[in-house]
């Protein structure tokens, strides 16, 4: 992730942070890239929920998956931080306001 431009941005970001798991692959790859299997070990969860998890900060673009072929010619995907850096206050907010679309459910 390079930089916040708008409000959208700034809230799929924080909406993408605002899960414990995920919260703790951000920390885990913050110590090195880590393989799927290490993730899942790591955090004691299935591969399938990780995956949701992996998705939601891959979209925002705050971890980036690759993929690597072992020694025994297997193909295993490993995913690493992108670094980022987001000064939360209430001038960093205030700047995105104006750009944020609020959807208003509509009476039917």
């Amino acid at each position: 992730m390079k930089h916040i431009n708008s409000g959208d941005q700034l809230l799929k970001v924080l909406e993408a942070l605002s899960n414990p798991y995920r919260l703790k692959i951000v920390g885990l790859l913050s110590e090195e890239r880590k393989f799927v299997s290490q993730l899942a070990k790591e955090l004691n969860i299935s591969r399938p929920l990780l995956y949701l998890h992996l998705k939601k900060l891959e979209e925002v673009k705050l971890i980036e998956g690759s993929y690597e072929i072992s020694a025994n010619g297997k193909t295993k995907r490993y995913f690493e931080l992108n670094s980022f850096h987001i000064p939360l206050d209430e001038r960093f907010i205030s700047r995105y306001t104006s750009s944020l679309t609020v959807k208003r459910k509509t009476d039917s």
